[in-house]
C-alpha cells in the first residue's frame, strides 16, 4: 500500500488520542451519523468534520490539541478543518 497523499481516502476524518494512553477521546467524519454534509472530499466536508471534532472534544474538556497534518500542505482542506476547529473553541 502506498502511503502517498493521492493514495489515501478523500474522506475528511480527524480522531483524537491522550498524549500518555491508548485512549481516543474524539473522533469524527463526514460518513458519521448525523453530519448532513453530502461534501466528502471537499473543503466544505473538512469544514464539517472540524466542527464536529471541536465540539466533542470541548464536551470532553479538551480545549488545547496538537494538529498533525502530516505531509499534507497548510492550505485547502487542512486549513478548512484547522479553520473550524479553532472556530470551535479548540487552541492549537
Amino acid at each position: 500500500a502506498s502511503s502517498s497523499p493521492a493514495a489515501r481516502s478523500a474522506t475528511p476524518r480527524a480522531s483524537m488520542a491522550a498524549k500518555r494512553a491508548a485512549v481516543t477521546i474524539a473522533s469524527a467524519s463526514t460518513k458519521d451519523q448525523g453530519n448532513s454534509s453530502a461534501n466528502g472530499g471537499n473543503c466544505e466536508g473538512a469544514t464539517a468534520v472540524g466542527k464536529a471534532i471541536a465540539e466533542k472534544a470541548v464536551a470532553a474538556g479538551v480545549k488545547t490539541v496538537r494538529l498533525d497534518r502530516g505531509t499534507c500542505k497548510y492550505h485547502g482542506r487542512v486549513a478548512a478543518f484547522a479553520d473550524a476547529a479553532r472556530e470551535g473553541g479548540l487552541e492549537f
